[in-house]
């Protein structure tokens, strides 16, 4: 335990010492920019030190600001489950606020000369620097992590549907560092196994399997009594164990999941509070976005369209009707990839669909025309939903628009995946295109709606970006 400690103080030693030095390149490299702005020569002691330099108070201050907002956002130590994302979001507010700090000190003490372009660069370069070194940090610590460095081994309560998912999703991430040990399952024997898992034991047995299979996390899954909770708990916090609860119905309430208390209660609130001020800044990305891709795409689309016309006859675009946000029917546009009268051959193929659920694919469709089988593979096909987002019928990124016989009105999941605007790409574009199961594709979709930002959707859009080029999953 001691030496633990004693490696996590020297991380945190090695991460103030590269943030300080990283700092003092961002400043030196805004002064040597705009040399012609400053009054002294453009060195590191001049920049913090220099009595050449009037505003080195201001550098100094600056520098132990960023460290102390660093040090409370906790950027300090490598949160192996939050993602990159929001780690450079962290990054951002926290630089975001120290300029601010530094802005309204040199106001107050009324520090004259201290130019504004210097002050812009300083920031910016603060910011780049920073956010790639923790980029290269994150990578390097995943990289060790899946290689097997500081480990733990986790223990799931419930080898039921939400258990078996959480298993999966750890699976899929080496670079959390968790090695899932077996279940406690009290309505399942012992020593039989769930996906290749073992069942432990019982709840009643954890102290005893904890100290045997060297256990340090423990996630529980399913509803307990309040007595085995509360004695798990216990025994947990007497044993040192972390304790993690999965909350109940997670894959199907949209919104945010914030923490509150009432009085020395805590709460835990599912809210849609935020739901139209969200999709107002993810309008704004949308049309803006959409417009660059256009301008730059024209030429190309023009060309595809050619293409088309001398392929095979009938019409450039393929339009279908889907439904969009809160139910509202759209006609999505695609480049026609299939010959002029394919859905009047759909009723004899049916019987040979490859995907599970509503959703109709098969991946040597005989309807399909040559240049349509590379427009799909590279979903170049895809490309004129670009003016189904800018009129406002679709999103960038976002759940999949499904055809509106596709939709089961008594699915739920699927009615809450009309809470937002359908997208050109998602979670199942990035992570398996048509080769995804209908299942898994429903709990992604879920999963993005919980946990939509605009740094999540910039994330995925360019992760699409390989995988497309890749072709791999698309039929």
């Amino acid at each position: 335990m001691a030496s633990h400690i004693a490696e996590r103080y020297l991380i945190r030693i090695v991460y103030i010492t590269m943030d300080l030095f990283l700092a003092a390149m961002a400043f030196w490299s805004a002064c040597l920019i705009l040399p012609h702005k400053l009054k002294f020569d453009i060195t590191l002691y001049n920049i913090f030190l220099g009595e050449a330099n009037p505003h080195s108070t201001v550098f100094c201050l600056w520098t132990l600001v960023i460290i102390i907002l660093n040090y409370t956002s906790g950027l300090f130590e490598t949160r192996r489950e939050l993602s990159e994302v929001l780690e450079v979001w962290a990054v951002l507010k926290a630089n975001m606020l120290a300029a601010l700090i530094v802005m309204v000190s040199i106001y107050v003490v009324k520090i004259e000369g201290f130019p504004r372009t210097i002050f812009a660069m300083s920031f910016i370069f603060i910011f780049g620097y920073l956010t790639i070194w923790r980029i290269i940090k994150r990578s390097l610590v995943d990289y060790l992590v899946s290689h097997g460095y500081n480990n733990f081994n986790v223990v799931i309560v419930g080898a039921g549907k939400v258990g078996r998912a959480l298993t999966e999703e750890i699976h899929k991430r080496p670079g959390f560092g968790l090695r899932v040990v077996g279940y406690l399952d009290d309505f399942k024997p012992t020593d039989e196994k769930v996906d290749g898992i073992p069942i432990l034991g019982k709840t009643m047995d954890f102290v005893k399997i904890a100290r045997k299979e060297f256990i340090q996390k423990i996630f529980i899954t399913i509803h307990l009594d309040e007595r085995v909770f509360s004695k798990l708990l216990e025994e947990a916090k007497r044993i040192g164990v972390n304790v993690r609860l999965i909350p109940h119905g997670y894959h199907l309430l949209g919104g945010q999941l914030t923490q509150s208390n009432i009085g020395t209660i805590p709460v835990l609130e599912y809210s849609n509070m935020l739901t139209v001020q969200k999709q107002a800044g993810k309008r704004i990305f949308d049309v803006i976005f959409s417009l660059i891709f256009i301008m730059i795409l024209a030429p190309f689309l023009l060309m595809v369209a050619i293409l088309i016309k001398l392929d095979s006859p009938g019409p450039v675009f393929h339009r279908s009707l889907r439904y969009g946000r809160k139910g509202h029917k759209f006609q999505m546009l695609k480049f026609r990839s299939m010959v002029k009268d394919a859905e009047k051959k759909m009723d004899e193929l049916r019987q040979h669909n490859e995907v599970d659920g509503p959703i109709f694919k098969i991946k040597n469709d005989p309807r399909i025309t040559p240049i349509g089988r590379i427009l799909r593979k590279y979903s170049i096909d895809e490309l004129p939903q670009l003016f189904n987002v800018l009129k406002g019928d679709m999103s960038l990124v976002g759940p999949r628009p499904l055809l509106t016989e596709e939709v089961q009105r008594e699915d739920l999941r699927q009615l809450l995946r009309l809470e937002v605007l359908p997208g050109m790409t998602g979670l199942w574009q990035i992570r398996g295109r048509s080769d995804v199961s209908f299942t898994r594709l429903l709990r992604w979709d879920m999963w993005y709606i919980n946990n939509w930002s605009i740094w999540l959707d910039v994330n995925i859009l360019f992760q699409t970006i390989p995988v497309v080029i890749r072709g791999r999953g698309a039929y």
